[in-house]
Parts: C-alpha cells; structure tokens; sequence
C-alpha cells in the first residue's frame, strides 16, 4: 500500500483499468485549462464516476472511504465542530470517541484541513473520504439554523487578546507565523470569508485606522460595514492573510499580490489578494471571484431583446474590434466573457490576455499578464498574433503600442474585443485618437463600442409600486405627463434582502455602431457630442434611456439609473 500510496492519481487510475492513456491526456490537456484537480475534471469529462473517484482517493492517501448518506451523527460529535468550521472546511463530523474525532472530507489531499482542525479543536482529528454532495447534505441537515455571529467571535476574542498579542515577540516571521495560527484569529477570517460567499460579496476590505479595525463588504457595489474586530487584531488578521496567499508574512514595507483558492460552503472561490502598506498597519484586500455569483451567459446579464440582437450580429463578424467600456467595476470583461462563450467552438482558436485571468473557460487559452517581467499586453499580443488565432480578447487597450497592434490584427483578419475606460460609448472614439490612432483606421477595424453600468435590481420578495414625484421624475428629464400608465416600484427592505430593498444587479447598455452616417465624423476628427448626436439619430438607446426601460419594467429604481447615468443622459 505504501508504495501505492505516492503514486499520481492519473497512474492509480489506469493501473486499475478505469481509464485509457488517450484519456487521461485529454484530461491533463484540459486541467490545465480548467484549474481542477485531475480528478475533479475525470468526473465531469464522464471518464469515471464519483465513487471511482473516492476509491482511488482512498487509494493515493491510505484514508478509508465511507458512505455517509445514510449514517446517523452522534450530537457529541456535532457539537465538537461548530457550523462555521463544517461549511468554510466542507467537512462532516463522523464520530468522537476517546480524543479522537472522525470527520469525513471530500478532498483528502489538501493536508492543511486535517491540521487547522486539531489546532482550532485541541484534539485529534482522523480523516475519512466521502463524497462531497453526501458531506453538503449533512452539514445542512445537523448545522441548519446554526452558525456563528463575528459578533460572538469577536467577543471570545477581546477575552483572548492577552494571549494573542503577546504570541509577537517581534516582526520576525516565526512570531507572525505563530500569531496568524492563533485559533481565534483563523476562526475569525474563515467566518469573515463564509459571510462574504454567503453575502454575494465582490469584495472585502481590511483597513486598519488609528483607533479602529475596520472590516468591510462590496456588495453589489455598495460597501457595507460588519462588528468591528478590535484594533490590536490587524497585524494577526493579515499575517493570517499573508500565510493563506503564500506572501511574505515579514514583509509589511511594500505592496504584495497573492491569490488563495479554496472551497467555501460547497463553492469553488478565487481569492485575488492585494496588501498595501498604510500609515496604520497593511490594508488588505480581497477580490472575490465565485462562479455561482457572476453569470457569464449573454441572456443574463440584463440586455434587451434588440441590443441582445445587435450585439449578436457583431460577434459573429469575421474581423474587427469590438470594445467594451465604462468605470472599473461596471462588468466590461463579464461582457466580453459572454461573447466568447458565444462563439467558442472547436473550429475557432481563442486566445486572451488579461490583467488578471478572472474566470478560467474551458476551449480558451488564456494568459495572465506580468508587468514586472515586461510581459505587457502589447508584449503578448504580438506573440500571441504567432500562434495563429482567429479571436482574440485584450484585456484593456491602456496604450498607444496596444492600440496600434489591435488594429494590425483585426485589419489582418482577426476578430479583437477588447476594453477602454471612458465614461460612454462615443467617448471612445475621441479617446482612441488622443492615443494617436488616426481617424482612418478607426473607421476600417472598429465595428462598435458597447458602454455600460450596473445597476441593482428590486428585491423581488419586497417590490412595491409607488408613484415617483415631480422633483424625483425632474432628474430623469421627465414629467408626470410623460409617464403616463407607466408603472413604478421600490423595495421596502426585507429579511431576504438584508432591509436593502435591492438585491443582485444588472447591466444598462449603449450599443455605438460604425456605420456609414458615423465614418464621416470620425473622419472629421468632430467631437464627442457629434459622434454621440449622430448615432442618436442612427437610433443608439443611450444609457439613460436603458435604464428608464428597465425603471418601466420593474426592474430596478429611479435613484439606481440616475446614480449611474448622472451626466450621461
């Protein structure tokens, strides 16, 4: 067994006859893609079953697999483990006997989880393998209504600070290790990080002030606060952080990126880390990537029929640019994700380059870009012009070089989408000038220029119609005349919102195609406002009157579109 035991799981499963060689190439031609476990992309590739999985996981790590469906939990083995733990670990307790505990885990391979549990437990932890959907179920069925509060953490912490604080000795990086090991500190970032799932976060912010720790959510663009930790916890919640993200945890004098993937209450999460040295301690921030949150599906990121019809048209185009534009946050690459996954088809070579990687897409080659070693957006385009594609996304066209080498590709028979910042779509058109891109070659590549903003949408479980004032309707340009038999609605704020009234968001779109009434003025070098009367009269719905649609469709609320539209009417 022991000499079984270290062998890959891909060799394991040949030797046991449940897959071929040609199969196992094309998964670890697809893992690395996928950024999966082998196994994980067996499974969904239909090569083997789960249990074929959990067998040979077995296998691989010497830990006995158990079916745990029907099995009934004794409660001291329950109360062993608290809700917070089962759900950010994805672990079921099994039985407690002795000093012994038996939790049942769905990935034995990740070591720390087996570790973290007899520091946070102070007893002895034994692992069994069971399946992930069984473990999900269970911790649903014994832990439901049950969990911690930060509040309540918070609490145990302030009685524990003594202890906590004086495990530093110094900033050397045996002290820091010791105090980001601290169990309350790790219970405290793994609740902070299940809230933040279960939240719907994009976001969380660290931020250390002088006399206050302060934790907060990005929640469909809105930052909320939650308890504040006390202050002496800053230091041990980053190094915490640091320790997770595979940083230098001595390093608290310069910026630090890191990434930390892990599997928060049954969902796969890509944390995008980012410390900043400040005048009171690192502030921390976390970039929460989590596929069940964002939809990369073009008939659900809130476009109208006619703008879903026009941009349809434009992907399917052999050559061209297509960009994507408006303020950091307002989904532009959500947009071009879409689009790809249009047309990622096995007769299409897609290739992209983004600053970072967001969401990995099975079929598309995707590479991260890394400034520090001059690997820019406008290095890799030109290489990636060698690996003969036919699609390609640049991150963002930040540059005069970038630009210019979009163009070369797209009048070389490429299909380009790409990003700009400016604040709407004729915008760009001035913007890609002031880079130096002359007027001409802007009307020969470029097909459109798709702006947009988010908004939030009414929580459907506290909707309300309501009829909106004279100086409510005044910002929007309109009077109770105009909107006649038109209908309002508002959220009151319920449980299910969290007494928001809003709850998720949506896109609101203009769509600037280049057409023959447009080339002349681009031509002409003419300013935005030309460009933008002129597509108005080429029928272009502008972000404003997007957004009116969606207020007349119940969708979202006045004070939403005018926050986003403010100006850009």
């Amino acid at each position: 067994m022991k000499e079984i035991k270290h062998k890959l799981i891909g060799q394991i499963l040949k030797e046991q006859g449940l897959i071929s060689q040609k199969q196992l190439d094309q998964a670890l031609a697809e893992q690395k893609v996928a950024e999966k476990p082998l196994g994980r992309v067996l499974v969904d590739m239909d090569f083997i079953t789960e249990q074929d999985l959990l067998k040979v996981l077995g296998i691989q790590t010497g830990m006995k697999v158990i079916d745990i469906k029907n099995k009934d939990i004794p409660k001291e083995a329950v109360e062993k483990v608290s809700a917070s733990i089962a759900k950010i670990y994805n672990v079921m307790p099994v039985s407690f006997e002795g000093n012994t505990l038996t939790v049942a885990v769905s990935d034995p391979l990740n070591i720390n989880i087996l570790d973290d549990l007899i520091f946070m437990l102070g007893v002895n932890v034994k692992g069994v393998i069971a399946s992930e959907k069984d473990i999900q179920e269970k911790t649903n069925k014994y832990y439901a209504g049950k969990g911690d509060s930060i509040g309540e953490i918070v609490d145990e912490i302030e009685t524990k600070i003594p202890q906590i604080t004086t495990a530093v000795k110094g900033k050397d990086a045996s002290s820091l290790q010791e105090l980001a090991s601290q169990a309350p500190v790790v219970k405290l970032l793994n609740l902070v990080l299940l809230q933040a799932i279960k939240d719907k976060a994009s976001d969380i912010h660290f931020e250390p002030f002088e006399d206050v720790f302060k934790i907060r959510y990005r929640v469909d663009g809105i930052l909320y606060e939650i308890t504040h930790p006390p202050k002496s916890l800053s230091l041990a919640v980053s190094s915490r952080i640091k320790v997770m993200a595979n940083l230098d945890i001595a390093e608290t004098r310069l910026p630090q990126d890191g990434r930390i993937m892990m599997n928060i209450a049954g969902h796969s999460v890509d944390l995008r880390v980012s410390t900043l040295p400040t005048v009171f301690g690192e502030s921390v921030v976390m970039r929460v990537l989590d596929r069940s949150v964002v939809s990369l599906s073009i008939d659900e990121i809130g476009m109208l029929d006619d703008t879903k019809k026009r941009l349809l048209s434009l992907i399917s185009k052999p050559n061209g640019i297509i960009l994507s534009t408006g303020p950091t946050g307002c989904g532009k690459t959500t947009t071009l994700y879409s689009c790809l996954r249009i047309i990622n088809k096995i007769d299409y070579t897609i290739i992209t380059t983004e600053d970072p990687v967001e969401y990995d897409i099975p079929g598309i080659i995707q590479v991260n870009i890394k400034p520090k070693i001059n690997l820019t957006f406008a290095t890799c385009l030109r290489h990636i012009l060698r690996q003969d594609p036919d699609i390609i996304m640049v991150g963002e066209i930040r540059d005069p070089e970038t630009a210019q080498i979009s163009i070369q590709a797209s009048l070389t028979g490429h299909l380009v989408f790409s990003t700009l910042h400016t604040n709407d779509a004729p915008g760009s058109i001035t913007r890609l000038i002031d880079m130096g891109v002359e007027p001409f070659l802007i009307t020969s590549t470029l097909e459109a220029v798709i702006a947009q903003r988010l908004v939030r949408t009414i929580c459907p479980d506290c909707k309300t119609e309501y009829t909106p004032d004279e100086k409510e309707l005044s910002q929007l340009d309109l009077t109770p005349r105009d909107v006649e038999g038109k209908k309002f609605y508002y959220g009151k704020g319920c449980k299910k919102c969290n007494g928001i009234g809003c709850r998720g968001r949506t896109g609101i779109f203009e769509i600037l195609m280049i057409d023959d009434n447009i080339r002349p003025i681009i031509i002409e070098r003419s300013s935005t406002a030309a460009i933008r009367e002129a597509a108005r009269e080429g029928g272009m719905r502008t972000l404003r009157e997007d957004g009116l649609a969606k207020i007349y469709d119940g969708i979202t609320t006045i004070a939403e579109v005018i926050r986003e539209t403010q100006g850009y009417a």
